[in-house]
């Protein structure tokens, strides 16, 4: 398996949603930063789409999609110098997830979110804030399609709706992560930048087939194909991070399935992840995640009332 299947393997979606907004005549919109990874496209009609910290408001025609990658705030308006009202006011009417804003419905968006956890990191870190695909091309087909499937599992329960519904996520992550790489990135340090470098991709290869292995700079720059100043140097500069730091973070993500996804002790992870002693991988672990291992695992207790729900 490729690292980024890997990567893609570990990811959860803790939570889906779907919504639609149809408008026209004047309207603005400011959303709130949103929890996790946005999907937009638009179906119908034209508008500016306005993103906090980018300079620019970005014009989105029919059949453009758009991903924001960052919890920043944005705007949707019909004319950029429009006032706009917030969109807990356009959507707390919503009628199957559909809200309605100005005075036609010249203008149709379908938007989808998704809740990865803590692994997403590792993909959407190199991504800027706001992606556009334009009409016309692969991914924006893909990114439709893949949104009105959404729409369709989110409104009609049937067998197998869960497993559907993050498949659509990875699928629409996945035509956002190409295209950022067939791009070129923007140059900026990213783990995306480090896996598709050949040489210092090969040395990530071999981190993920064999994640126990005692791991230096030497042994991994013998499989790039350079010497260890080389590697050292450049992985820093792709990735951000020095080699054996990300041997560190990738044990860490692994551990935090194991510790979650099945009832595998402590000890049996530390171990299958090349720690002799359990004390060294809780040190690790806290380290990168935050949390003792055995903290991490308990489940957080719900506020008071809340239970059940």
């Amino acid at each position: 398996m490729d690292p980024l299947s890997e990567v893609l393997a570990l990811l959860n979606t803790q939570s889906s949603f779907f919504a639609g907004l149809k408008a026209g005549g004047d309207w603005a919109i400011d959303f709130p930063a949103p929890d996790g990874i946005k999907f937009n496209a638009v179906v119908e009609g034209a508008c500016w789409l306005s993103v906090e910290g980018v300079a620019q408001a970005i014009r989105l025609e029919r059949g453009d999609c758009f991903l924001l990658s960052r919890r920043r705030t944005f705007s949707l308006r019909s004319d950029p110098g429009l006032p706009a009202v917030p969109a807990d006011q356009v959507y707390r009417h919503a009628v199957q997830g559909i809200a309605r804003c100005g005075t036609a419905d010249g203008f149709f968006l379908i938007g989808g979110r998704f809740a990865f956890g803590e692994a997403a990191g590792l993909l959407v870190d190199g991504l800027p804030p706001v992606a556009v695909v334009k009409s016309g091309s692969e991914q924006a087909a893909v990114l439709s399609w893949a949104l009105r499937r959404l729409a369709h599992e989110l409104a009609h329960a049937s067998p197998g709706g869960a497993i559907v519904i993050q498949h659509l996520g990875h699928i629409m992550l996945v035509e956002m992560l190409r295209l950022y790489l067939e791009r070129g990135g923007d140059g900026a340090p990213s783990w995306l930048l480090a896996v598709s470098d050949p040489r210092i991709g090969a040395a990530i290869q071999a981190i993920h087939a064999d994640p126990a292995r005692a791991w230096n700079v030497e042994a991994l720059a013998e499989i790039a194909g350079v010497s260890r100043s080389t590697l050292a140097l450049h992985f820093k500069r792709k990735a951000g991070i020095a080699p054996l730091e990300y041997v560190l973070r990738w044990r860490m993500q692994l551990a935090a399935r194991a510790l979650t996804g099945s009832q595998a002790t402590i000890s049996s992870v530390a171990q299958k992840l090349g720690y002799d002693s359990d004390s060294a991988f809780s040190h690790a672990f806290k380290r990168v995640m935050g949390s003792a291992p055995s903290v991490y695992r308990r489940p957080p207790v719900p506020p008071d009332g809340q239970q059940g729900r």
